[in-house]
């Protein structure tokens, strides 16, 4: 039986409007378990740990002068970007700064796997305990969102000749980012609603009525014909019901060539501005074992060229990258992320080369080295992040993940290269920090905290018969059922399901803004 809600918006994530991130880095706080968190005690020191060890850049003070004036339209460095040679040859770590790391590592029982060819970090392996006493630190196991996880309970330093060498220590705690989709699902059950067969597809928005914001309209809601009564007044949302079967919602949604047209991209399309020699890096996790077959769908459907070799291609920089229920990657969506960053980017830039750059995992080390590279390699000029997690938990939980995000980002603004990143679907993020991490704060999402990034928040836009834009703003979505099913009985007073999500947003918490704005 259909239920009644009240929706101020519902539409599709499309992360097309793009505001400019305005913080930089200072150092979190040590982990201190809070409500939402449980100290399980002290991990077992001969449990193996693996350990990033990532280094300062040489010259850091002129690095972040240089690049402030880069983007200063006042400078004469404005828009004077390096090439990566130039960025290795000034501001890389010498081999002979990362040697001394891996001796502080060595002399505290740490095996050394590996060092960056531009010696920015150092891999090491061992025993927790020897962790612990290098970098002086303890680590615990905790509990956090009904998960056991290991963090470290200060942050990490260490001693010696290395001392001003090392940024931080990443692999002391195991908190991961998270794809930020969002499948629709039943606001009472949880439950995602079924997908749309692509056997429906119509000509008005392919599933979906293209008329998402109809006129005004007032319906009355009685108790079995009687009293007590509601009336409500106000805007229709989407198509009429007709459909019987759950989720009943009105459908209301827009396909590639109404956005094309609503963001006036045609006519620069007929230009040849149609990303013809582009390349746009996509960044995510795991990825989606489908993801070929399931973009040509969408392009065949939306009149787009078809993914081939010529224009596709996969990179799995950190080893192979699949999607299995037990890894991790089903039921953090990131099969759904990849596909949705996929099939859109293709059908804002119809003729631009995609590239997909696939971490192993969605830990925090293996999606930092996958931005790392797309940036090293030089895929491309611009590179789309849609992962993240609360800056707040790192703050509390793993502030290492900061200094490192912070800096790989500073690397892309030096080359000239656009990180832009998501801001995240959960508004300021206070109920999942409340639910997450037991933190009763607002937070924006890292990696979009960064200065040297550009955060993307999505927007509720409303299209007119002509596929201009009639209403747009930021999106976010509340519920409330102010009736039940048929006979339609008023539900007094209404059941405020509250914010369910929209776009990211909140004040900066650990990074201050920069002295001047990316442009």
């Amino acid at each position: 039986m259909t239920q009644h809600y009240f929706r101020n918006y519902v539409s599709p994530r499309l992360t097309i409007a793009a505001a400019l991130g305005v913080l930089a880095l200072t150092a979190g706080s040590a982990f201190a378990a809070t409500a939402g968190q449980t100290n399980l005690g002290p991990e077992d020191e001969s449990k193996q740990i693996s350990v990033t060890v990532w280094l300062n850049p040489h010259n850091k003070a002129a690095l972040d002068t240089a690049v402030q004036q880069m983007y200063d339209k006042e400078s004469a460095s404005y828009h004077h970007f390096l090439t990566l040679k130039q960025f290795n040859e000034q501001y890389a770590p010498t081999a002979k700064e990362a040697g001394v790391v891996r001796d502080y590592l060595t002399a505290h029982n740490l095996k050394v796997t590996s060092t960056e060819k531009n010696n920015r970090f150092v891999v090491a392996q061992g025993k927790v305990g020897d962790a612990q006493a290098a970098f002086n630190t303890k680590i615990n196991r905790v509990m956090v969102n009904g998960e056991v996880h290991h963090a470290n309970t200060a942050q990490a330093s260490v001693t010696g000749e290395a001392a001003p060498l090392v940024a931080t220590v990443q692999g002391l705690s195991d908190l991961k980012y998270r794809a930020l989709v969002k499948p629709s699902v039943n606001p009472e059950s949880g439950v995602p609603y079924e997908g749309v067969s692509p056997s429906a597809a119509g000509s008005d928005g392919l599933f979906f009525s293209a008329d998402c914001l109809r006129g005004a309209a007032s319906k009355v809601f009685k108790t079995d014909g009687g009293f007590p009564e509601a009336f409500y007044a106000g805007n229709l949302y989407g198509a009429s019901i007709t459909n019987a079967k759950p989720p009943n919602l009105p459908p209301c949604g827009y396909d590639a060539a109404e956005i094309q047209e609503a963001y006036g991209l045609k006519p620069l399309y007929k230009k040849g501005l149609d990303g013809t020699g582009q390349t746009i890096v996509i960044v995510d996790a795991f990825g989606s074992n489908s993801i070929v077959s399931d973009a040509n769908l969408f392009s065949q459907l939306n009149g787009l060229p078809a993914l081939t070799p010529s224009n596709f291609q996969i990179v799995e920089p950190t080893g192979p990258a699949t999607c299995t229920a037990t890894n991790g990657c089903i039921a953090g969506n990131w099969q759904f992320e990849t596909t949705l960053d996929v099939e859109w980017a293709h059908a804002i830039a119809p003729n631009a080369k995609i590239v997909l750059v696939l971490g192993a995992d969605n830990s925090f080390t293996n999606l930092d080295l996958s931005n790392l590279a797309a940036i090293q390699n030089g895929f491309g000029n611009v590179i789309s992040n849609s992962f993240g997690i609360s800056e707040i938990a790192l703050k509390e939980l793993d502030p290492s993940e900061l200094v490192v995000e912070n800096g790989i980002a500073q690397i892309a603004a030096a080359l000239g290269i656009s990180l832009n990143v998501s801001t995240g679907d959960s508004g300021d993020e206070l109920i999942t920090n409340n639910a997450d991490f037991g933190i009763n704060a607002v937070s924006v999402n890292a990696n979009a905290d960064s200065p040297y990034a550009t955060a993307i928040g999505g927007t509720s836009t409303f299209l007119d018969a002509h596929n201009n834009i009639k209403l747009q703003t930021g999106w976010g979505l509340n519920l409330a059922r102010i009736a039940n099913a048929n006979p339609n009985p008023p539900v007094i007073p209404p059941l405020l399901f509250g914010f369910q999500s929209g776009s990211g947003e909140a004040p900066a918490l650990s990074m201050p803004s920069p002295s001047s704005k990316r442009a």
